[in-house]
């Protein structure tokens, strides 16, 4: 198995995924009830983390297929640009649904507009992730291409993930001013985190943990600024990164540091006014999103040094 089979195990979920999400949406607001809309919001911020291996895997699905004679390398083009506008789409939304969270949990409701706005990204989200999968599923079968687009002409120049590869490889400044963000989002994000689930350990003790829980939209922050960067140096390198087995453990524990945010958003023992000594799985939960950072460390800077891509 590779990472071609794994893309097409997980390709539907952003798609499928929408589907579900919007239908919880759309049925709290007729029920008008606010336990759906936080179910519906928890969905799509964990489609949002698990779009992420997608869209890696499929671009190394590419790297997989790339010399086959049969392929066009414009219906692959067209297929990563239309699933990088949707990844996009998908991120944003998960972001949006995770400050609604946030905000529900410290003051008691999502606040206003980002709930339908959470809905209106999903809904565009899915209409592009629907165009990529019809292109990605045209790659291989002639059989469902609409009558004349069997040959696809045009320029490769012109799409979007060519045109970041371009600027990352000639561009002086651009990859240095990327990474020097990428550190500096990492330290955010990494600091707010090992702070609050410290605080879950039982350190800071003499802290509420609603206090120290208000910084986390900083470290979210932190959390945004190196998805967009890493996002960047992958789109512009990917081989650098296809092959390198470091940088696949570096996904998968960065999933896991996603979820810390969610449980640390939604779960409620620590918020009781008795919560002086937190739960098993409370505190499971904050060794290993500790454990996770460590790894994404570990794994971001061992990128150069384990296999051969760099």
């Amino acid at each position: 198995m590779n990472l071609a089979h794994l893309h097409l195990v997980m390709n539907h979920v952003p798609t499928v995924g929408a589907v579900a999400a919007l239908g919880l949406l759309l049925l709290a607001f007729l029920r008008r009830s606010d336990h759906l809309k936080h179910v519906a919001l928890e969905a799509v911020f964990v489609i949002a983390l698990v779009t992420l291996p997608v869209y890696v895997t499929g671009v190394a699905a590419y790297r997989e297929i790339r010399e086959l004679p049969e392929i066009s390398q414009l219906a692959v083009l067209m297929h990563q640009d239309a699933a990088l506008f949707g990844f996009m789409l998908v991120e944003f939304a998960g972001f949006l649904a995770w400050i609604a969270l946030w905000r529900w949990r410290r003051h008691g409701q999502p606040g206003p507009g980002l709930v339908p706005a959470v809905m209106i990204l999903m809904v565009l989200s899915l209409g592009v992730m629907g165009r990529a999968a019809n292109l990605g599923g045209e790659i291989r079968h002639p059989e469902i291409r609409a009558v004349g687009a069997a040959a696809l002409t045009g320029d490769p120049e012109q799409f979007v993930a060519t045109t970041i590869s371009h600027y990352a490889v000639y561009s002086a400044w651009l990859w240095p001013a990327g990474e020097a963000l990428h550190f500096l989002g990492l330290a955010l994000s990494l600091g707010v985190l090992f702070a609050v689930n410290l605080r879950l350990l039982g350190v800071m003790r003499q802290v509420a943990f609603a206090d120290v829980h208000r910084l986390l939209p900083w470290g979210m922050l932190g959390f945004g600024v190196n998805l967009i960067t890493g996002m960047f140096f992958f789109v512009g390198q990917p081989g650098q990164y296809t092959e390198s087995a470091p940088f696949f453990w570096k996904i998968v524990f960065l999933l896991i540091a996603g979820a810390n945010f969610l449980y640390l958003t939604v779960f409620k023992k620590a918020w009781a006014p008795d919560a002086s000594d937190p739960s098993l799985a409370d505190k499971a939960m904050a060794v290993s999103s500790i454990a996770a950072w460590l790894a994404v460390l570990y794994a971001g800077r061992m990128l150069p040094f384990l296999g051969n891509a760099f």
